[in-house]
């Protein structure tokens, strides 16, 4: 910091009472934007990306994924409108973790003047590593209303949001999509290299359409096509991976790396077993002992009031509807299992396994009391997402 000296007044010798301190000198920093070439670039290839996952992919989650070997992580999707308004749950949702070295978060919107603001706002207000856009949302709420997939056959409105948010942003800005609308339409090959002209740094390409949703398997012989219609546009593939052996045909494909989203939440320590090139048949204490690190980390997170542990075993509750799914690697017949094949029931190698394999939410209930406490009078527990309609 320097001294500045301030007149006192004209035609008078009066020395200043005190100089006015300054902090260095004046920049043009904070009035030119970064050129295009300027930006940091964004090297990620290679590294296992944890996706963008709504309800489950809170903070507290995303701790244990890191701890396993997630490379890169993502915040939950954030709608753009709800940040503008300053919706404080919103805005929650882009909060980081100090383990969380490599983050970024997702915005999801359908209008460029809107995702341009907030785009400026969160570049004033987050410390992130780069900005995804949502452009893979299949729900008919967010689609409708023109935003996720809907923006893939607006290709105006897409440019505008692209180039838009690339302006004012001074980190890299990627995108994930879907291979289409449409089951039997792919349209990402095609605007792949208009991503690219825009200035996207990387994309993510989920394998399958809107219609699809996720019963069909991911098709990845057409992610190897868009690879080619990317270049040298990198891009990342999505889907079905639940295997160190599906990571590997996956990066047979040429894609520069692979996200995981469905397959963390089965099994977190998958990110482990991909780097390890190994099959882990973890025991059902060392999976309770990940369950309570999470509840953990939660009341940390959301408070270890009433309040806060409620949400807390809510977050809980919707991960075990995934948690469930899995079957452990000692008592498969053969390896490895399938993301999309539904578990037959199963008596587990002991109480604590089995009560993990029920497809009950009354059994998950007991799990999160175990860890938490007694649920409150007249709980009643219902996943968010659409797995079978569960008492």
């Amino acid at each position: 910091c320097g001294a500045q000296q301030v007149p006192t007044g004209l035609g008078t010798s009066t020395p200043p009472s005190s100089p006015v301190r300054t902090c260095g000198p004046l920049t043009d920093e904070d009035v030119v934007r970064l050129r295009p070439c300027e930006k940091k670039r964004l090297d990620i290839r290679g590294k296992l990306y944890l996706a963008p996952l709504t309800t489950c992919g809170n903070l507290p989650f995303r701790r244990i994924c890191k701890r396993f070997g997630a490379d890169v992580t993502c915040g939950e999707m954030a709608v753009c409108t709800n940040l503008l308004q300053g919706q404080m749950s919103e805005w929650a949702l882009l909060k980081r973790h100090q383990c969380e070295d490599f983050f970024c978060v997702q915005l999801e919107g359908a209008f460029p003047d809107t995702m341009t603001k907030c785009a400026e706002l969160l570049s004033r207000t987050v410390e992130v590593d780069f900005v995804d856009i949502n452009v893979g949302c299949p729900i008919d709420l967010v689609y409708k209303k023109g935003g996720g997939c809907a923006l893939m056959n607006r290709s105006t409105k897409f440019q505008q949001i692209v180039r838009g948010m690339n302006q004012v942003l001074d980190v890299p800005l990627t995108v994930k999509i879907r291979t289409g609308v449409q089951e039997r339409v792919n349209l990402a090959h095609r605007l792949l290299p208009e991503l690219r002209d825009w200035g996207v740094a990387l994309v993510t390409l989920h394998g399958r359409s809107r219609e699809q949703r996720y019963t069909k398997l991911a098709d990845w012989q057409y992610i190897e096509e868009c690879v080619k219609a990317a270049s040298p546009m990198p891009l990342f593939g999505n889907g079905d991976i639940l295997s160190f052996e599906d990571a590997n045909r996956a990066m047979q494909t040429g894609v520069a790396g692979i996200m995981i989203a469905r397959g963390a939440l089965l099994k977190p320590w998958l990110f482990t077993e991909i780097k390890e090139q190994r099959h882990w048949d973890i025991s059902s204490s060392e999976r309770l002992d990940i369950l309570r690190d999470f509840t953990n980390y939660g009341l940390e997170h959301w408070g270890s009031d009433t309040q806060g542990v409620e949400k807390t075993r809510r977050f809980l509750l919707e991960w075990l509807s995934f948690l469930c799914r899995y079957v452990p690697v000692g008592l498969l017949e053969r390896l490895p299992q399938r993301i999309n094949e539904r578990p037959p029931y199963y008596l587990g190698r002991d109480y604590l396994e089995t009560l993990m394999a029920s497809q009950k939410a009354a059994d998950w209930i007991r799990i999160s009391e175990m860890l938490l406490g007694p649920v409150p009078p007249n709980f009643v527990f219902l996943p968010k997402h659409k797995a079978n309609a569960y008492k």
